[in-house]
Order: structure tokens, then sequence, then C-alpha cells
């Protein structure tokens, strides 16, 4: 097993008093080219902002756009027709395709913290779409909750690439099995609350680890944990 580890207190970061980012990877103006991507995800942004702000209409071409919502309430209308509130525990996706716009704002009474996940899509200029699903903490303790899937259901967000996406929400002290295809794929480990240990490797809260040349991973939560994983294929072969 071979890992990366992505430390929160490397990240990139951007400050402008109504928004607060935190970057994995090269965006915005932060620029680093040792962090372009982990496999076909290109973009992982851990963003705060504030009561009534956000982000005026604006385009997306060819491009899985995924928001996690951590806290708060944040709208989304966009040129598909949909006007739609996010809140948290809400999951939405846009697979951006030939070209859509769309706007989101802050609409509640707290900050919102949501994760703002991109990633490269199988096949391009497809018909735009979108989609949003509710998974409330409550319903997910001591589960690995699947949110988004390559593969089609009613249960999860659908994405354009052969990618995978799970929660996790476990007591303390709990082992958690994943078994992926080592063929291609990659794992992006993410923790929101808590810590976890995976071999070696100990991730702590709002740390990110790769995992890859593998086929299973064991993850230990050291404490009670909020984690996300991102499987995602190496490349676009």
């Amino acid at each position: 097993m071979k890992t990366l580890s992505f430390p929160a207190s490397a990240r990139g970061t951007k400050d402008i008093s109504w928004l607060q980012s935190n970057f994995f990877f090269s965006f915005s103006d932060y620029s680093d080219p040792s962090k372009s991507a982990f496999g076909t995800l290109v973009a992982f942004n851990d963003d705060i902002l504030q009561q009534g702000k956000g982000f005026g209409i604006h385009p997306h071409v060819n491009m899985e756009i995924i928001s996690i919502m951590l806290k708060g309430k944040m709208n989304h209308k966009d040129t598909m027709g949909y006007s739609t509130a996010v809140e948290e525990g809400g999951v939405q996706i846009m697979s951006a395709g030939s070209g859509l716009r769309h706007e989101e704002y802050n609409i509640g009474e707290e900050e919102v913290n949501f994760l703002q996940i991109w990633i490269e899509p199988k096949l391009q200029n497809i018909t735009p779409r979108y989609q949003q699903r509710s998974f409330p903490k409550a319903s997910r303790k001591n589960q690995l909750k699947t949110i988004i899937s390559g593969e089609e259901g009613q249960a999860h967000c659908w994405i354009n690439q052969n990618a995978k996406l799970s929660l996790g929400y476990f007591d303390k002290d709990s082992d958690v099995q994943y078994n992926f295809n080592p063929t291609n794929k990659c794992l992006f480990i993410f923790v929101m609350e808590g810590s976890i240990q995976t071999g070696d490797s100990k991730v702590g809260r709002r740390d990110g680890l790769g995992v890859w040349d593998t086929d299973n991973i064991t993850i230990h939560c050291t404490e009670e944990t909020q984690f996300l994983i991102i499987e995602t294929p190496v490349n676009q072969k």
C-alpha cells in the first residue's frame, strides 16, 4: 500500500472576509504545481461562507462538481431551471457537461461550511444535469454510506465517472473495512471531525490521505469520527 499525506496545515488558503477557503489542490488564486490533482480529483475545497453572501451566476463546462453541506443552508439556482435549497447533510452534484451557469448563496441564519469537490468527467460534452440527495447525520451512525456513485440508483447521486463517494460516521474504536478495485483506482480520505489510523498513517481533523496500490484498507477510528472517502480513477484509461 502506498500513501500520500495531505495535512490540513499545508492547505492553500483564501480569506476575503465573506469567504474563507482551504484548498488541497491549486484553485482560484492559489497555485502549487506539486498539488494539481490526485487521480481525477482536481479540487477539494473546505469553504466557509458568511450569512447572506455567495457566488453570483457563473459558468462551468465538462466537470463533475459536488457540494457536501456540513453546516448551514445554501441555495442552488441554475440555467437548467433548478431552484433548490441544500441544508446540513445535503449532497448535490452538477454534471456540467456541454455547459451550464449557476449561483449559490448562504440563505440561512448562520455561516455555511461546505466541501466543494471537482472530479474530471468520464465523458465530455454530455447534456448538463443536476441531482440532490439528503443524508442526515443521525441516520448514518456507524455506517459507511454511499452518497455518490458511477452506478445509477435511488439512494445516492450519480456521477459521470467511475467514481464513488462514501460518508462515514463511527464511534471510537470502530474498525471500517473498505474494499476497492486496485486496477487504476485510488482513494482520497478526508476527516471532517475526529481522527483515524490506516496502516501506519494517522489522519487528524481536516487532514487528507491518499491511498493506492492496494485492494483494501482498514480504517480505525481513534475517537468518534466523521470522514469522507473518494474512490476515483488514477487516470482516464
